[in-house]
């Protein structure tokens, strides 16, 4: 094909001296080289999405609401690929050379990115959001980075094909999307599949980034080193060397690096942490007259200082009445069925939906195992880690006098499918006659409109609903998306809705059980009742599985 080129401007080398733009002098054949320059580009596009991906999880993980989180990186990074590609167009000429330090820049800024952004989180506990429970400044900035530095590695690796052997524009575009492609599609599922799972997001990201600083020397100083400058070939190495020694000190400190940021955010007494699939789970105190505290990927799931008053409130307005057969959803701590089994009169309870890791934990850490009374040691309760959405589609009828979800809240996006209308119908359906459905619907103080969308997405569900509220969170610790604005964003109390699909249930607790009611009364219960009342808003409408109502 012949090509015809305007004379270089002044300062710009012109083709064919070694600078680019001419054919490349490669030293391998023109077959090979084609062939490194799109596996280099299968390797970098498997990087960035791997950058991408981190960037979401981690967010999602330390500020909450995946939707909102992902829907901003995506789009910060897709910008920000946009302007990079503009930007590189001046370094074409230079195609080997640009190549070479933006792939050095984006491996070491996307390699530390996780690192970074934990540390920023662990001690500051700020954000810095750009509104009232919005995206971060930290998160934006990082998105703009390597969304810029993907965008600019199109138009010189472009360059880069084109000089290997000249082809019509078409077949070449279609040849590096081809290998950016596959390579985007091994990215994302070695990050859920290899990298989260088996090294975390931390070491997982360095990882990623030395793959990527490798690939770019080789590229660049391997394939193309005859198109480089003597002077540009050992700054370009001195350089990727220095990126690399930075990776893999980072990769070194990285435990201990996680430990230090650990005792940050959650205090000097983590006791455990272990990850169960992509999920972390940390136990802390138990020891020493320290109460006990679970984290569920940085949400306190509960704390001993006040756990009883939440539990008791959860379980028991709902056993006011017929309760040989029980069905608790989540609660894998084994806490909710503590409380159920202090009724001598119930046969059976299943545990559905819960955590397989943390079901572990709460049979075999003597604090745990303490705290929930030996629950999973009664030969009554009946484990299903199955997930519980898809657990109740297969269940019996009219098989469970009570349902306790004992979920985490309807604002995590990962949960939301639990509270939607579609869910609450397939309760209905294994609810037997007189049976209720209790259901924690997050803070009724604090968060009305959420507290009263599940309510209204009960009522579409069939079932007539009673809220009541009791004041809790004693606890001084705040984590997750608490955490990020200071106690004061801490939710005082808890929203409960009991529910029946036979007129509206009537929320009471018994006078005495075995042990004793220690935390809730049937005052505090009455005036609960009162309390979620005037909190009420009206004509919300229901959350679906295609329109969920709890994001943002």
């Amino acid at each position: 094909m012949i090509e015809s080129r305007a004379p270089a401007p002044p300062g710009v080398p012109p083709p064919g001296t070694g600078a680019g733009g001419g054919q490349a002098r490669l030293p391998v054949r023109q077959g090979t080289g084609r062939f490194l320059v799109l596996t280099c580009v299968f390797v970098c596009a498997a990087c960035g999405l791997v950058y991408e991906l981190e960037l979401v999880a981690l967010a999602s993980y330390l500020v909450g609401d995946s939707v909102t989180q992902a829907s901003v990186v995506l789009s910060v990074m897709v910008f920000a690929m946009g302007v990079g590609s503009l930007a590189a167009k001046r370094l074409r000429w230079h195609a080997a050379a640009g190549f070479g330090a933006i792939e050095a820049a984006l491996a070491l800024i996307g390699g530390c990115s996780a690192m970074a952004m934990y540390a920023v989180f662990a001690w500051t506990g700020d954000w810095g959001g750009m509104w009232k429970d919005g995206p971060s400044c930290v998160l934006v900035a990082f998105s703009l980075a390597i969304g810029g530095l993907i965008g600019a590695e199109v138009p010189l690796l472009m360059e880069l094909i084109q000089r290997v052997r000249r082809q019509d524009a078409g077949g070449a575009v279609a040849d590096l999307f081809a290998a950016d492609y596959v390579g985007a599609l091994v990215g994302g599922l070695a990050f859920p599949f290899l990298l989260l799972p088996w090294l975390g997001q931390v070491t997982g990201a360095l990882l990623t980034g030395a793959v990527n600083v490798v690939a770019g020397a080789a590229l660049a100083l391997g394939l193309f080193r005859k198109d480089l400058r003597h002077r540009c070939r050992w700054c370009l190495l001195l350089v990727n060397v220095l990126v690399l020694a930075l990776l893999a000190t980072a990769a070194v400190l990285a435990d201990d690096f996680e430990r230090q940021a650990r005792r940050a955010v959650y205090g000097a007494d983590v006791r455990v942490v272990l990850r169960t699939g992509d999920r972390e789970v940390v136990l802390t105190g138990g020891t020493r007259g320290r109460p006990l505290a679970l984290f569920l990927d940085g949400r306190l799931r509960f704390s001993g200082r006040d756990e009883r008053r939440y539990h008791e409130a959860l379980v028991h307005p709902a056993m006011n009445g017929t309760h040989a057969r029980v069905l608790v959803l989540d609660g894998g701590e084994g806490l909710a069925t503590r409380e159920v089994l202090r009724y001598p009169d119930v046969r059976r309870v299943d545990v559905a939906g819960a955590d397989p890791g943390v079901v572990r934990l709460a049979r075999s850490d003597p604090a745990l195992a303490a705290l929930n009374g030996d629950a999973y040691d009664d030969a009554r309760v009946h484990v299903r880690t199955a997930d519980a959405f898809a657990w109740l589609r297969g269940a019996p009828p009219a098989a469970y006098d009570v349902v306790v979800a004992s979920l985490s809240d309807p604002g995590i996006t990962a949960d939301a499918k639990l509270y939607s209308q579609e869910f609450y119908g397939m309760v209905r359906k294994v609810l037997a006659p007189g049976g209720r459905l209790v259901v924690h619907a997050g803070p009724a103080k604090s968060r009305p409109r959420v507290f009263w969308t599940v309510d209204a997405t009960l009522r579409a569900a069939g079932l007539w609903t009673a809220p009541y509220r009791v004041g809790g969170r004693a606890s001084a610790f705040v984590s997750g998306p608490d955490r990020t604005s200071g106690a004061s964003r801490a939710p005082r109390d808890w929203g409960f809705l009991l529910a029946s699909a036979e007129g509206r249930p009537m929320p009471d607790v018994p006078e005495t059980l075995p042990g004793g009611l220690r935390a809730l009364t049937r005052g505090a219960l009455t005036a609960g009742i009162r309390q979620a009342g005037e909190t009420r808003a009206w004509d919300l409408p229901p959350s679906t599985l295609v329109h969920p109502r709890y994001a943002g």
